[in-house]
């Protein structure tokens, strides 16, 4: 009880940058003065400070110094106080932080007049996810244990990841498959078992000539819409001279469809429930599936 009343005593904005440095330090593998101080615009005098007194002041046995590294890195004793150590807890952070920063998404503001869609999250152990970030970040081989619809049992692969890959619905990590001598998407929640971390890989993200390509998705009203019910439409997405051009990589131009509920292989019946088309799916055919 003590313990907690402590860590409720901790003022605001240093216990947003304590949550900061369990996150990195957990998750990434490796903290140092610069991610503070990129993150919260402070000196680097103070990111130390922050540091040490989270260290003295809070977890002696969290975090220890890696001369090789240059940086902190997590012990065997870790234990997080600021945050909570669930895979899905880092994810959701990774998504927020694409728009707004990791201080801001710390306040946890109350909006009382406004309500989201709270989806269950698939699974996602924090055993799979860790070796996963390090294989991006280092460019390692992983050997993990996935299952499919089409293989539901258990299969080793042998994958070299670097990106992960959130839909709005759940999470992938781009990855090349030494099986399949391609780059495929992976579900995280379809792995099983402990991923090993193996040696360096020369497929990188650099060879993933999908992921590289730079593909325009251009969606228009459904052209057997009558010319009010296009104007309701080109104003629902904002649209410009009819038209709504989303900027994608050619491996995510599915994802973006399915984000716009669109099915590039099915008309709706009815204008009304179809409402926007592809217009250059012709052009997308080398990235979507059959």
């Amino acid at each position: 009880m003590k313990r907690k009343q402590e860590i409720e005593s901790v003022r605001w904005d240093l216990a947003l940058r304590y949550r900061l440095i369990e996150t990195v330090a957990w998750w990434e593998g490796r903290l140092t003065t610069n991610h503070l101080m990129q993150s919260f615009g402070i000196s680097r005098q103070q990111a130390s400070k922050d540091i040490n007194s989270y260290i003295n002041e809070h977890a002696p046995q969290n975090l220890e110094y890696d001369k090789h590294l240059k940086g902190y890195v997590p012990s065997k004793q870790f234990a997080p106080l600021f945050i909570d150590d669930s895979a899905s807890a880092y994810l959701h952070l990774l998504n927020q932080n694409h728009e707004r920063a990791p201080h801001i998404e710390g306040l946890a503001l109350a909006y009382a007049h406004t309500e989201v869609l709270q989806v269950p999250d698939r699974s996602v152990r924090p055993e799979i996810l860790r070796p996963l970030l390090k294989a991006c970040r280092e460019g390692l081989r992983l050997e993990c244990e996935y299952v499919s619809l089409a293989n539901p049992e258990p299969e080793t692969r042998l994958i070299v990841p670097h990106t992960l890959i959130y839909t709005g619905m759940r999470w992938h990590v781009r990855a090349y498959c030494e099986k399949n001598r391609d780059y495929r998407d992976f579900v995280l929640s379809r792995f099983r078992g402990d991923p090993d971390v193996l040696d360096h890989s020369e497929m990188a993200r650099e060879a993933d000539y999908d992921w590289l390509a730079e593909v325009s998705i251009i969606i228009e009203p459904d052209p057997r819409l009558k010319p009010a019910q296009r104007a309701v439409i080109e104003a629902d997405y904002g649209m410009q001279n009819g038209q709504l051009v989303v900027e994608s990589r050619g491996a995510l131009v599915q994802y973006v469809l399915q984000r716009y509920q669109i099915d590039p292989h099915k008309i709706q019946t009815k204008a009304s429930a179809q409402q926007i088309i592809v217009a250059n799916l012709d052009e997308l055919k080398p990235w979507l599936y059959e």
